[in-house]
């Protein structure tokens, strides 16, 4: 498993990875993780069930991204997969130079190679432009692409130029024996909403800054607390000060993962403003604590939970926003968020748990994992009998 995130860097990737290693070592295969060094933690380290990662002495150029270079990482590389005995490389995320790098010199050295790829991207701006260009030389000889949702597979498809036959849609998973709700329910005097993830751009805290106040202006019992740190903190902060809602609005600021869970039990509805998606970890650890889910209906938000327990808001047109960065209307996110409010009295939280226990393991995304690791190898086989 390669990629620059992993803990004890904290999101989406980094769980993927590290939930999925555990599983595939319970299951018998042989799993290392290679990322760069964070802070002191550098050289071979070892996690839970014995899990070996290396913190490779590589300089970070930016959000957790190491500098690219291409070749410099090649001897640590070689090294690893020489001393491992390493049969298949599996990258993770197109924003990871070490994933990249790692695919790219594991087939050089006749290894198979897969890519899960967890973000979506446009076709139209700079960055998006040279990320594509990027991820079509990296996979121009992949042996097999995973996916986090269908949205994200067609989105893969477009933007590398590959057959589709080689991309499987293995979804993410949660560990629903730490998100579990709480024994007693919350009262709904006051109604918390919960918001809980980086307070960046992306995530919509712009969108999320002009729902507050109307939330608050039709709702009186209703009451806003937000979990997380980020550049646009500074906006929540103002619009808390321009409309007095020094009481409704509760900014606890970044939070460990393991107090993730204590936050969401205090809440009675989990709300996201994404403008963009491929899968969102966050509102299935909010259904699995048994709160009702309200969310912009972006990317392959609508795959996630069935609609008993979620409810999405259109853009502007009514529609679903399926581009990779859509701006949904704030007026659709505060009806959600009304509809939300009317189905709190016959929510039931702890059936909410065990419907997501029920349709999400990370045992079956392991499981999963390993047919498509078979079907490679099985090629890996052939190909040398043939030769």
């Amino acid at each position: 498993m390669v990629s620059d995130f992993f803990y004890p860097n904290m999101g989406g990737v980094e769980s993927h990875i590290f939930h999925l290693s555990q599983c595939l070592l319970k299951l018998g295969h042989k799993v290392c993780v290679v990322t760069h060094a964070y802070g002191d933690r550098c050289g071979v380290r070892y996690l839970s069930n014995g899990l070996k990662v290396y913190y490779l002495p590589i300089p970070v150029l930016y959000q957790q991204a190491s500098l690219p270079t291409i070749f410099t990482s090649l001897p640590l590389l070689r090294y690893i997969f020489i001393r491992e005995k390493i049969t298949i490389v599996h990258g993770h995320s197109t924003c990871s130079t070490l994933c990249n790098e790692a695919i790219f010199h594991g087939l050089t050295m006749g290894l198979k190679a897969i890519f899960t790829d967890h973000s979506l991207f446009g076709f139209a701006d700079v960055p998006s432009i040279l990320t594509n260009k990027m991820i079509r030389f990296t996979l121009c000889d992949i042996s097999h692409v995973v996916c986090v949702s269908h949205t994200c597979k067609e989105n893969t498809v477009l933007r590398s130029v590959i057959p589709p036959q080689l991309v499987s849609v293995i979804p993410n998973s949660v560990d629903c024996n730490l998100f579990t709700p709480s024994e007693v329910w919350p009262k709904l005097d006051p109604i918390v909403i919960i918001i809980c993830g980086r307070l960046v751009y992306r995530k919509g805290i712009d969108l999320l800054a002009q729902v507050i106040p109307e939330v608050c202006k039709q709702h009186a019992k209703v009451k806003f607390v937000i979990g997380g740190d980020g550049p646009k903190r500074t906006l929540l902060e103002e619009v808390r000060e321009k409309y007095q809602l020094h009481d409704r609005v509760d900014l606890v600021g970044a939070l460990n993962h393991e107090d993730v869970r204590n936050l969401l039990i205090k809440g009675h509805i989990f709300l996201n403003t994404s403008l963009t998606e491929a899968f969102c970890m966050s509102i299935l650890e909010a259904a699995s604590c048994g709160l009702f889910v309200v969310s912009t209906d972006v990317g392959g938000i609508s795959e996630v939970l069935p609609e008993e327990l979620t409810k999405t808001a259109k853009d502007g047109t009514g529609m679903p926003s399926s581009t990779p960065l859509s701006s949904p209307d704030p007026a659709a996110v505060s009806e959600a968020i009304n509809f939300a409010l009317q189905q709190l009295p016959k929510h039931n939280p702890h059936a909410a748990h065990e419907l997501i226990k029920k349709c999400y393991s990370w045992k079956n995304v392991a499981l999963r994992t390993e047919h498509v690791r078979v079907h490679v190898s099985s090629v890996l086989q052939f190909t040398i009998l043939h030769d």
